[in-house]
């Protein structure tokens, strides 16, 4: 018996014994509402989420094509219709999460208006937001369950095939998917990180990602400037949201490492050693010095360290930050993702300043010298031009090849004369299989896009007011929206049931019966889009 059949039996039993008082309420509608609302809280969703995430994560072990995808999403309704369109065009949302980009809370949903990504946002947006993107997904479960349920009432009243309604009821998949959920570098200290990872757990993320970035220091990862801190600051981190992931009781929730070292030249701290070899040495071993040969070679308030035996003093900037030695990136980065691994980090996430299999493959190689199953979370970045970087790519392969490249400019590939050549072709290839080839060769387990759909708003609204303000005046949404959601059969065309009209009559008609008022009779202009 289905979990909807058994909660038909429960209420039915559960009205019997109220004596008369609620021959009101039918137990078949009761069920349905329940059936629609399978999630009661966030931390419910963030438990089947994170048993979803451990579940592909041993998938993708065994079988590296069985890697995950996400794009970010900055509204609930964004991320609802992306959940829509792939469970429509792949008929499941298998593999497929929600990216939740500190970047977009910043430039979208601060109060303060549009800010760069450097965690001057209000961080309590960020849970905000995960709560906000799982109601849009549990109307979704809501919205398509209602319509089939109507279909079973149809069919049985006519004597259609109940039976195979039933099944797509009693076998419905949830839009509900993990969220990957950006901390930035935490917000603060260890305390504060922590106090909001549990917000953020609360709200339904199974998925945390948090940097090794200097907290009131944060760059975006695209971006100059960055500064790391030392690694027991970042593995304190890494505790606070362990707590808080077993505090609520979700003891497989998911945390995310990523190191920003690759483009990171600079601290704000020089941690202290006290045994040799110890994560304090090891960092501070990248640092540029100085010989210090006499008490001449010292200025006032200079730092001095004892390495290797001899005295030097780093090198500090008139911002009293401490420089890194240049051409360390890549040791550093390899440190700080074996340590996040040894000390509870589950995944990885290596920033990185172009999109190169070979140059992820070469740092994970490394990394999996000491961590065989490590994998990584990797940012498909729009910062990146992804055109240029992979014909350049092409270009540099076939001269190495030795074929002729005479025909074409490398400073230059970027131009639209090149866009139906050979060379365009075969690296528009390149990017087409680059997430199963850096899956293959690069130990990726989930592919994201951190802005797509801030992208995605700005082109599209662009191109709809280059019309409608232009000659085309009413014919440019109805040519290049409306026709388009009919054509390619966008539910969304119905706005008035997407915003929950139809779950409304619904809802009225168990509440009131005949005498319900319903949205959706005859005079109802969304009756002109049932062609």
């Amino acid at each position: 018996m289905s979990q909807y059949q058994q909660d038909i039996d429960s209420i039915a039993t559960l009205k019997a014994a109220q004596n008369g008082t609620w021959d009101a309420i039918d137990p078949v509608y009761a069920a349905r509402m329940k059936a629609q609302n399978r999630f009661k809280t966030g931390l419910d969703i963030a438990k089947y989420t994170a048993a979803i995430m451990r579940r592909d994560m041993e998938e993708y072990d065994a079988d590296s094509s069985q890697y995950t995808q996400s794009l970010g999403c900055w509204h609930g309704f964004v991320g609802q219709q992306k959940m829509l369109s792939v469970k429509k065009h792949q008929g499941t949302t298998s593999k497929s999460y929600l990216y939740l980009s500190g970047w977009m809370v910043a430039a979208l949903r601060s109060e303060f208006g549009p800010l760069p990504d450097q965690s001057m946002h209000e961080k309590t947006t960020v849970p905000m937001l995960i709560e906000e993107l799982y109601t849009f997904l549990r109307q979704a479960d809501a919205r398509e369950l209602g319509d089939l349920f109507k279909q079973l009432d149809a069919a049985q009243q006519s004597g259609g095939d109940v039976a195979a309604i039933q099944s797509q009821i009693d076998n419905f998949e949830t839009h509900v998917v993990p969220i990957i959920a950006d901390i930035d570098a935490g917000f603060g200290n260890e305390e504060a990180t922590y106090l909001l990872a549990k917000k953020m757990i609360e709200a339904g993320a199974c998925c945390i990602q948090i940097e090794n970035q200097v907290s009131d220091a944060k760059q975006c990862g695209h971006q100059d400037g960055k500064v790391t801190v030392p690694h027991e600051d970042f593995l304190a981190k890494i505790n606070a949201v362990r707590y808080a992931f077993l505090e609520l009781g979700v003891d497989d929730g998911v945390i995310v490492a990523r190191t920003d070292s690759l483009g990171a030249g600079l601290t704000q701290k020089i941690p202290v050693s006290k045994i040799k070899g110890d994560l304090a040495e090891q960092y501070n071993a990248f640092l540029e010095t100085t010989p210090v040969n006499s008490v001449e070679d010292v200025e006032n308030g200079d730092m001095i360290l004892k390495q290797d035996g001899k005295l030097v003093k780093p090198v500090r900037l008139p911002n009293g930050l401490f420089k890194f030695k240049d051409g360390t990136g890549v040791d550093r980065v390899v440190l700080d993702c074996v340590t996040s691994l040894q000390h509870g980090a589950d995944l990885l996430w290596i920033e990185t300043e172009k999109p190169h299999v070979r140059q992820i493959g070469d740092m994970v190689d490394e990394i999996r010298k000491q961590v065989p199953n490590a994998k990584l979370v990797y940012n498909n970045s729009p910062s990146f031009n992804w055109t240029l970087n992979f014909r350049q790519q092409i270009f540099d392969a076939w001269e190495e090849a030795g074929k002729d490249v005479s025909g074409y400019d490398r400073a230059k590939l970027m131009s639209v004369e090149y866009d139906d050549s050979e060379l365009a072709a075969e690296a528009d290839q390149k990017i087409k299989s680059f997430q199963a080839d850096a899956a293959r060769e690069a130990g990726i387990f989930h592919h994201l896009i951190t802005l797509p759909t801030y992208h995605t708003a700005a082109l599209s609204t662009d191109n709809l007011a280059k019309g409608y303000f232009g000659d085309d005046g009413m014919l440019a949404y109805v040519r290049g929206v409306q026709r388009k959601e009919i054509r390619e059969g966008l539910a969304c065309v119905k706005h008035q049931a997407m915003a929950g009209s139809d779950l409304g009559d619904t809802h009225k008609e168990y509440f009131s019966g005949e005498a319900a008022l319903k949205a959706s009779g005859k005079d109802n202009t969304m009756n002109q889009f049932d062609v």
